[in-house]
């Protein structure tokens, strides 16, 4: 068994944690032009992140509709055991809001209204809210990449971090 040092663990924690709740939710932005008559297998959105070397992903969750209309992504789609979201470096996280999500096609963004996401590492629990999210849209696909946020603790061990702030491009999300 590895020995890590508690504060290296908990910051790979909360900025895992934060990362993921970034990358499940795409907010405000605009994405290409998507046919009004796509069916619900259309409306998926799959997300990665990395966070000191290890990473958070999941695949195939449910939009509400599809860029470049306002929607919100189901948490129920991403979170075990009706999603598949999953992390490495012994993390575990879970969305807990169904984040909104709006597009700016002529910009190239998009904005998420809030994530709001709890991770868990051995028996450490932090909760994390990021509000006001912008994303990049990566050329002319409906991938895009996040720009450098910060998110709050709002509950856990005293042994979390009182705010983690993730880099850019360390989330994506790539809407389908």
């Amino acid at each position: 068994m590895r020995h890590i040092a508690h504060g290296t663990r908990i910051s790979r924690f909360a900025g895992i944690a934060t990362l993921v709740v970034a990358a499940a939710f795409t907010g405000t932005g605009t994405a290409l032009a998507h046919s009004t008559g796509a069916s619900a297998v259309d409306q998926k959105v799959d997300g990665v992140m990395v966070v000191a070397g290890n990473s958070c992903s999941w695949t195939n969750a449910s939009t509400s509709a599809v860029p470049p209309n306002a929607l919100t992504v189901d948490r129920s789609t991403i979170n075990t055991p009706g999603g598949n979201l999953a992390c490495g470096g012994g993390i575990a996280a879970t969305l807990n809001n169904n984040p909104a999500f709006t597009f700016d096609d002529a910009a190239g963004t998009a904005r998420t209204d809030l994530i709001d996401i709890t991770g868990r590492q051995s028996f450490i629990s932090c909760r994390y809210k990021a509000t006001g999210i912008v994303w990049d849209r990566d050329a002319t696909s409906r991938k895009y990449v996040n720009r450098a946020f910060t998110a709050a603790k709002t509950s856990g061990s005293f042994l979390c971090p009182g705010s983690v702030t993730t880099p850019a491009g360390d989330a994506s999300m790539l809407f389908h």
